[in-house]
């Protein structure tokens, strides 16, 4: 319950923060403040994790698993997209298709998963985290997820910004340089001073998601967003989760992985959502409602898992 009290102290306190900051600061703050974390931040708490982390078992399923909870995220909210039409005998438009199944796809396990992790299961677990993101929510968001935007979007012109985003990310650079660096034993001092701005960037990544909800203001879409949140945040997690043990993954590592297939919408679907013209205010909106939503669910997942 004290872990509990002290992540939600955490997340609340700087998230706030990064909100009143970003009512306050320019514009141009919380894009430098993301090229930051993007180019330097999260690739030294990578490493940094990484290199102290247990990569025993099998870490390996975790981006299978999140394979698994995208495709299961998807084919519910297509189904629910019709359901409604069904019931309205009214189909949204294609944009908005998009951005309902992006949203019910690809959560935010980085900036969110990575310390919700780190502070309710430790870092001996938190290669599960790594690895599901890296080489599971991050290629589905920008492989899966920009298919489904060419497909439902009206801008298809955009495929090599999309590709060349994967593969120049500096955080899976990190992620081999991590691995290798494991090999090798660094001194004291340095693995101190990683270990030290690696907590710093995760602190960083809180205020700037608050920076990000600050400058979020439509809510028109909400109910709609309603469905593909109980998909990506409640739904999916519950399905996979129960049947996690017989993939072998039970205790902490399968605590991990629900923990990060119940993240909220990623900011990921908001960029897709923009790059190839998709209901940009419902992408919004699930962003800021799924943020709030998480501080419901997140006791839940705790306590069944």
């Amino acid at each position: 319950m004290t872990n509990l009290l002290e992540l939600y102290a955490k997340l609340v306190g700087l998230g706030l923060l990064g909100f009143i900051l970003g009512r306050k600061l320019p514009n141009t703050v919380p894009s430098g403040l993301a090229q930051f974390l993007f180019y330097v931040g999260v690739p030294i708490s990578i490493v940094s994790f990484l290199y102290q982390t247990d990569l025993n078992g099998q870490i390996w399923i975790a981006p299978a698993i999140a394979y698994l909870a995208i495709l299961l995220g998807a084919l519910l909210a297509w189904v629910a997209i019709k359901w409604q039409a069904y019931m309205t005998n009214t189909m949204p438009q294609q944009p908005t298709q998009g951005s309902l199944l992006l949203a019910a796809m690809v959560g935010n396990t980085g900036y969110l998963g990575f310390p919700i992790t780190l502070a309710m299961v430790g870092e001996k677990y938190f290669a599960w985290a790594l690895f599901y993101d890296l080489l599971g929510s991050l290629f589905g968001a920008y492989g899966l997820g920009v298919a489904l935007a060419a497909t439902f979007g009206r801008n298809v012109s955009n495929y090599w910004q999309i590709t060349k985003a994967i593969f120049i990310n500096p955080a899976l650079w990190s992620f081999g340089f991590g691995l290798l660096l494991r090999q090798v034993t660094i001194p004291n001092l340095v693995e101190f001073c990683l270990d030290k701005l690696a907590w710093i960037a995760v602190a960083l990544s809180l205020v700037l998601i608050g920076m990000r909800l600050s400058q979020l203001k439509s809510w028109s879409s909400l109910p709609q967003v309603g469905i593909s949140l109980a998909i990506k945040m409640l739904i999916v997690p519950l399905i996979l989760g129960s049947i996690l043990p017989l993939f072998g993954v039970t205790g902490s590592a399968a605590l991990v992985i629900v923990l990060q297939m119940a993240m909220p919408p990623a900011f990921a679907t908001l960029v897709i959502a923009e790059t190839f013209n998709l209901d940009r205010d419902l992408a919004v909106t699930a962003l800021a409602a799924g943020a709030i939503v998480l501080l419901v669910t997140l006791p839940f997942w705790l306590w069944l898992f």
